[in-house]
């Protein structure tokens, strides 16, 4: 025989859950006493508590070992590349000289990427240094810091200085300056105590042919160890990159060309094929003229 269990009416399940919720006879809230309550609510805390601390120390301890200045870990950058200005899309530097707009662009990039260089600032912010030797700023076991850096002028430049230039780096007349930059790497002494400079040709012999002649600025495209070793953004406040300019003064028109540029150092390898970047960088070139 079925037993069918009695249908509670909808004020028996109130009075139901308002006595679960707080039962006046047992003085129980919710199915506990206040001293169990109080017992749960003390475990948690000490609990959660002794997990904060445990991550508060070994924060504490992990943050003793790094620096506030030095990344801990460099090796992303063993060797550094090298970097054209202005920055292109794909590293494609195309000038149309007939129409303004669409070397204006670069022109405009090169005006902020170079206004730090601008003489007036280097000399406010930077020291001038001896040519020929590493600038080596130790702490000798107190922080140095801010680190100085050693001036690079826009002067220096010479025709791609952009300074009184009525062709505009050049890319008004079809003769346009591209800028070598060489990518940061922190207490890395380049050139190793000896000279270095950029050298640019044609990757393959049409495009040596179709590069025709330029100029590079310094002369002969050279780096000087004065601007290292590099110690950081935070420690080298006002620190600027030395800069190679190439002008290229009658590049074959309506003909792209294929760039590539080196540094010439005798700690750079730039011969890795699994790093096309490594020491040297490649772009292509194209004067369009009517």
């Amino acid at each position: 025989m079925v037993i069918q269990k009695e249908k509670k009416s909808c004020g028996q399940v109130v009075e139901e859950w308002k006595e679960f919720v707080w039962n006046p006879r047992t003085h129980q809230f919710m199915g506990r006493t206040g001293t169990s309550w109080a017992f749960i609510l003390l475990f948690y805390l000490v609990f959660y508590g002794f997990l904060t601390a445990m991550f508060t120390l070994t924060m504490w301890v992990m943050l003793q070992t790094v620096s506030d200045h030095t990344p801990k870990y460099q090796d992303r950058l063993a060797t550094p590349g090298l970097m054209i200005r202005p920055k292109t899309e794909n590293l494609d530097v195309i000038v149309n000289v007939s129409d303004t707009e669409s070397w204006d662009q670069h022109v405009q990039k090169l005006n902020k990427f170079l206004e730090p260089y601008n003489d007036s600032i280097q000399a406010q912010k930077n020291d001038v240094c001896r040519p020929g030797r590493y600038y080596e700023q130790p702490d000798n076991g107190v922080l140095n810091y801010p680190k100085r850096a050693c001036q690079f002028n826009r002067t220096q430049l010479g025709d791609c200085s952009g300074i009184g230039d009525p062709t505009h780096y050049g890319y008004s007349t079809g003769q346009p300056c591209v800028f070598i930059k060489m990518n940061r790497v922190i207490n890395f002494y380049a050139g190793a105590n000896q000279s270095m400079n950029v050298t640019c040709v044609g990757k393959r012999d049409e495009d040596a042919e179709n590069l025709g002649n330029f100029v590079m600025f310094p002369a002969n495209g050279n780096i000087d160890l004065m601007y290292f070793p590099y110690y950081g953004k935070r420690f080298h406040v006002n620190y600027t990159q030395p800069l190679v300019a190439v002008k290229f003064l009658n590049v074959t028109p309506n003909v792209e060309v294929n760039v590539e540029c080196r540094i010439n150092a005798a700690n750079i390898a730039t011969d890795d094929e699994r790093d096309k970047f490594a020491g040297r960088v490649a772009f292509k070139l194209r004067i369009n003229k009517t």
